[in-house]
């Protein structure tokens, strides 16, 4: 889709409809722009709690305070079982 839009003089630019309502922009959402060569994409951001859940749990959580270095030995040592 492409949709044409006027920068302001203050830089300002108007997403448009059809735009706000392909990326389910609301007001107060977060967007960002990735630059790639010429060109500039815009992107919604996600909300941190919409990805709660999204990533499946391999391990049980460490107890507090565990180094990283035995966690990543944890880590290892269930990786491997699941492997076998």
């Amino acid at each position: 889709m492409d949709v044409v839009s006027r920068m302001t003089s203050k830089g300002q630019v108007t997403v448009p409809k059809a735009v706000r309502d392909t990326l389910k922009l609301r007001e107060g959402d977060r967007v960002v722009f990735r630059v790639v060569g010429e060109r500039a994409e815009l992107a919604r951001t996600a909300d941190l709690l919409e990805l709660a859940g999204a990533v499946p749990v391999s391990a049980p959580p460490a107890e507090p305070g565990t180094g990283w270095d035995e966690v990543r030995r944890q880590l290892r040592d269930v990786r491997e079982r699941r492997e076998r």
